[in-house]
């Protein structure tokens, strides 16, 4: 099989999926080519990015309409504008999280095509400490659920100004509560969708930037309470889910890859690093585009957790 892919966006994560499906279609067995389409090219790319790509192309040049797949990796800001215009380039999308940066567009002006897949990245679900919460019966044992994603904002991207990164400006699609959107994805994937969220999501610390770096909600589901904090100010990194049962508290990290029962006193570890998850993910995809799998996070679907991020209930 052969597969023709354009990558819009060549960011961090545009570069890494670029070297991840490399290596995922030659485990295939497949052929490909792999396209870069950019925004402009004030910015250099490197020789061993360069070295994977078929050609680069840039917006304002006639772009190919044949392509396989589509990845939407440039700002959440322009997912909507580039998911309108490139729909009829492509039989597929691969869109990054968050799928967009309001609530308020509609699907039906997006011109998307029958029989096409719309995926929307989910990263963290393909985490084995998660994929092993999703296959046992202690999640259908909580009764509340204690969730905190907390960050320096300036430590994320080193060597660039975080004041001008996307993240630090709402009108770009920043703002932790939606930047940190795989939070809510994970809670949704494990618990379903909540009957009744609070939220308080604001600006508190004297980070400069115009998004917020706060937000906090109360969920309410059938059986169960859930907290989930949410912030770019935390100077010691923490990315912890506290899970409360009747006979144990269930600590699990996200960042060392492990899972404690503190009253039984065990201990488990799946370590692993980034790419191993994000290439589950894409495998996937193609199976999901191949028929072999349904789309479980379609932009519909990806649309109601980026409501429940911005502090609305579904």
């Amino acid at each position: 099989m052969h597969y023709k892919i354009g990558i819009i966006g060549l960011g961090s994560i545009g570069i890494r999926h670029l070297k991840n499906l490399q290596d995922i279609l030659i485990e295939k067995g497949c052929t490909f080519c792999l396209d870069a389409i950019r925004h402009d090219n004030s910015n250099q790319i490197e020789a061993s990015v360069q070295d994977k790509l078929n050609a680069i192309y840039v917006l304002d040049e006639a772009i190919p309409d044949d392509y396989d797949i589509l990845f939407v990796t440039n700002p959440t800001s322009m997912h909507y504008s580039t998911i309108q215009r490139f729909a009829r380039n492509t039989k597929h999308m691969f869109i990054e999280k968050p799928v967009f940066s309001s609530t308020n567009l509609s699907l039906q002006d997006l011109g998307l095509l029958d029989g096409s897949q719309y995926y929307v990245a989910c990263p963290l679900r393909y985490k084995k400490v998660l994929q092993y919460l999703k296959s046992q019966d202690l999640i259908h044992e909580a009764i509340s659920v204690r969730v905190i994603c907390s960050s320096f904002l300036p430590d994320w991207r080193p060597g660039k100004d975080y004041r001008e990164t996307y993240s630090a400006h709402l009108a770009q699609g920043g703002g932790v509560a939606i930047d940190l959107i795989h939070e809510w994805d994970y809670i949704t994937y494990l618990f379903g969708e909540p009957e009744e969220v609070k939220s308080i999501i604001s600006k508190v610390s004297s980070l400069e930037i115009d998004s917020d770096d706060l937000a906090v909600y109360i969920a309410k589901y059938p059986s169960m309470v859930l907290e989930l904090h949410l912030d770019y100010f935390g100077r010691v990194p923490k990315r912890t889910m506290e899970i409360f049962t009747i006979n144990d508290v269930i600590i699990v990290d996200l960042l060392s890859d492990s899972i404690r029962f503190l009253r039984e006193g065990t201990n488990m570890d799946f370590p692993e690093d980034r790419d191993s998850y994000q290439k589950r993910e894409l495998q996937h995809f193609f199976n999901i585009i191949e028929k072999r799998e349904n789309n479980d996070n379609s932009i519909i679907n990806a649309q109601k957790i980026l409501k429940l991020a911005r502090g609305a209930t579904v």
